[in-house]
């Protein structure tokens, strides 16, 4: 995510790094290159020239004139001003008091609309206790309401639809059937086009009207930079939406959309969806995304993913069986499903603070589980509970089965040891441990 901007704000404040001050000759270089990253991550041009010139006047400031350390304090006046130009706090959804809450999704087609739609009743369901219903207004697009259907049942969420292609109507008797149900959130998706037109425009803004939406938010694909927020310039002017989603922040993202909307249309960010997965969606937090571009990594999002996959009984059964040395194959093999419902490998590594500079360059398999998923699974019951059995012959077997050499074999049982040793090892840390104790559920190991 943003990997390309984050390296070239690393490179212009790297020249600040060995300065004995910052002065209004060092710092000219750097606030050059720093604006031309922003152009080349395609943020509008106002955005970029308000940025620096902001930049620049607190970097030239009485109190870092004078500082013995140039280049951290430089870092936190660009993280500070990142987190101002994306929104300085992190902003919630809006519920009304007197249910249904009535979300509004609109957008230009190929956005992500539908699959947003879906995951953003999945996110209301486990996590804010909502019953939501999903309506599907858009009548145009082919198989557009099948798509949601499909969504829909793989979350055990219900959806209403009709068969005429009447998207008013259609959101209309949505909310209606909301009511009769007692469901208290009805998410309704709606058309888009390849490009804003009036007649796309005048349909959702009558949806609007007519099921009284409480909020109406705005999805857009990350990936189109400049054309995004000219696109959700003219949607606000139009529609006044409550707030923005960003999707596909997984791709070949440059970040201009993300550094550019806020400023444009005074909204907030709301959510980044990062990927296909409908768990891929998370609240938007401008502190972290600006940790992420200047390499700083996200680990409160990390610990967040991780505490989504645990519960708190398997938080304590996993704790035990570290106190008690009896983690065994079978349990890092369970460990191993919940990574990966956290998200693509790459994903988690840039949240690691200095990994992403640290595999640039570098090919993330992201299918690096399968082959060690294989070998685990070509175990007996007893071998995975107790590896210490896996002599030269079962290992052989083991490789033939698992379509691994014996060397990889060897390997795994290898890792497996040391990270045994490790997690020994930060379990009695103490203080020193939490890190590990939070992915585990938040209570330190031992108590």
């Amino acid at each position: 995510m943003l990997e390309d901007l984050s390296n070239k704000f690393e490179r212009a404040i790297q020249s600040l790094k060995g300065q004995a001050k910052i002065s209004d000759v060092n710092i000219a270089d750097t606030v050059r290159e720093i604006r031309r990253a922003l152009l080349d991550a395609d943020v509008n041009f106002e955005v970029a020239k308000d940025f620096t010139a902001n930049v620049r006047d607190k970097a030239l400031g009485e109190g870092v004139l004078t500082s013995v350390n140039p280049g951290q304090q430089f870092t936190k006046i660009v993280f500070d001003e990142l987190v101002q130009t994306l929104g300085d706090s992190a902003q919630e959804l809006q519920f009304s008091q007197k249910p249904p809450t009535v979300i509004l999704i609109a957008g230009l087609q190929g956005s992500g609309k539908t699959t947003f739609s879906a995951k953003l009743a999945a996110h209301l369901k486990k996590e804010k206790g909502k019953n939501p219903l999903l309506v599907a207004a858009d009548v145009y697009r082919p198989a557009a309401v099948e798509q949601l259907k499909t969504l829909g049942d793989s979350i055990s969420i219900p959806v209403y639809s009709i068969e005429a292609k009447d998207a008013v109507r259609a959101a209309k008797e949505g909310v209606a059937m909301a009511k009769s149900l007692a469901l208290d959130t009805v998410i309704v998706d709606t058309a888009g086009r390849m490009h804003v037109d009036e007649t796309m425009m005048n349909e959702v803004a009558e949806i609007r009207d007519v099921v009284d939406a409480t909020q109406t938010l705005f999805v857009v694909d990350a990936m189109t930079g400049q054309d995004a927020v000219n696109t959700a310039r003219q949607f606000h002017d139009r529609l006044n939406f409550d707030g923005v989603v960003l999707t596909k922040m997984d791709g070949d993202t440059r970040g201009g959309a993300a550094l550019s909307i806020r400023k444009v249309v005074d909204e907030p960010i709301l959510f980044l969806s990062t990927g296909e997965k409908l768990d891929a969606l998370t609240p938007f937090h401008p502190d972290r995304l600006a940790r992420r571009i200047l390499g700083m990594g996200d680990v409160l999002s990390l610990v967040e993913k991780a505490q989504q996959q645990y519960d708190e009984q398997q938080a304590e059964s996993l704790r035990k069986k570290l106190r008690t040395q009896s983690f065994d194959l079978n349990d890092f093999y369970d460990q191993i499903q919940k990574i990966k419902k956290m998200g693509s490998v790459g994903e988690l590594l840039s949240m690691i603070p200095g990994a992403q500079k640290a595999l640039q360059d570098k090919d993330i398999d992201e299918s690096a589980f399968k082959k060690t998923e294989a070998i685990i699974l070509s175990m007996t019951p007893a071998e995975r509970t107790r590896p210490e059995i896996l002599n030269g012959t079962r290992r052989k077997r083991i490789a033939l089965g698992s379509g691994a050499s014996v060397q990889e074999v060897n390997e795994l049982v290898k890792q497996f040891d040391q990270m045994k040793k490790m997690m020994k090892t930060m379990s009695k840390m103490g203080g020193a441990g939490r890190g590990l104790q939070s992915l585990l559920g938040g209570n330190p190991i031992g108590r």
